[in-house]
């Protein structure tokens, strides 16, 4: 049975495929971007800075009661921010255990990002990726919020 995290990847390499040249995929990551849900100065806290990425990247991290994650996220620069938006679309909504057994560095691959990507935006786009899987493996050590 395929995962709805699986699902999500396919569709994104699918969509990605579609696109010709990398520089289309660069436009349409950052129109991702722009789909994202601001978050409010208070979000945008230390507490929920993600270290290790150049631009500013903040990701809320909230574990609901059935088990699953909601991430949401924002940046100060466009292309990270649709990086983000990607990452939300394969991990948001999904159980604590699928995204702490989800293969990001295979993911990435599959859409390209790792060589398309600087060293700079690529370590970045791999502390998001940790900070995620980090908060995952922490929820299903504490267990599911009431």
């Amino acid at each position: 049975m395929t995962r709805p995290i699986d699902a999500a990847l396919t569709e994104l390499v699918d969509e990605f495929d579609m696109l010709g040249d990398w520089e289309e995929r660069y436009r349409y990551v950052i129109e991702l971007g722009g789909s994202l849900t601001p978050l409010s100065d208070a979000e945008r806290s230390d507490e929920n800075k993600v270290r290790g990425c150049a631009s500013q990247v903040w990701l809320v991290t909230e574990p609901k009661a059935d088990g699953t994650i909601v991430f949401r996220g924002d940046s100060d620069a466009h292309i990270v921010s649709g990086l983000i938006a990607i990452l939300l679309r394969l991990y948001s909504g999904r159980p604590a255990a699928d995204i702490a057994s989800f293969d990001a560095k295979a993911a990435l691959d599959k859409l390209g990002l790792s060589d398309a990507l600087s060293s700079q935006r690529s370590n970045g786009l791999k502390a998001m990726v940790a900070r995620i899987q980090r908060d995952a493996e922490a929820a299903l050590t504490q267990g599911p919020k009431a």
